[in-house]
């Protein structure tokens, strides 16, 4: 088993598994080889369940993302005609009620977040994968994403606009987290 041994200021060793399996070790200057070797041996059973683990959250992903075919440029247009076609009337209702409206929207396929939003170009990108949850959760990000226009950060007015214009927020990030699970 490949390990990565990091000497830190730290005060204490610590073990981190990443998304490939990799296995880091992270341990205070001056920390002797026996000692960490002897830490790792310790910890040979956790390294195990935690690297079967992340492995099949990976295959988790993997199946879940795979249920959307976006490899050729027909497959990602008809991905965006259709997605395009439900955020549109969302956006259109939710500015009437927020009285912002983004000047641009675009889709990638982005597997690392839902969406984005860059408030100085008043943008918002979504994700293509978005199809792939039930339509309530595509409305809480496009609503999160809007309100990301009005406030920027994550702070108490931006929660407040949340549960003001999408009062189930809480409800739906809880199940599109599940999807991936």
């Amino acid at each position: 088993m490949d390990i990565k041994i990091t000497l830190r200021r730290t005060s204490r060793l610590s073990l981190r598994i990443g998304k490939e399996g990799q296995v880091s070790v992270s341990a205070p200057y001056g920390t002797s080889e026996r000692t960490i070797r002897e830490f790792i041996e310790k910890h040979a059973d956790w390294i195990q369940r935690a690297r079967q683990r992340t492995a099949e959250r990976e295959q988790t992903r993997h199946d879940f993302y795979a249920q959307l075919p976006l490899q050729t440029r027909a497959q990602r247009a008809e991905a965006q005609a259709r997605l395009d076609a439900i955020v549109r009337p969302m956006i259109e209702r939710y500015s009437e009620q927020m009285g912002v409206r983004p000047q641009f929207l675009y889709y990638r396929a982005t597997r690392s977040r839902w969406g984005s939003c860059h408030t100085g170009r008043r943008a918002i990108c979504l994700s293509l994968y978005l199809l792939l949850l039930p339509e309530w959760c595509i409305e809480h990000t496009v609503v999160h994403e809007m309100c990301h226009l009005l406030v920027p950060n994550h702070g108490p007015r931006f929660h407040a606009l949340m549960d003001r214009y999408f009062p189930r927020w809480r409800e739906a990030r809880a199940e599109t987290r599940k999807c991936l699970r």
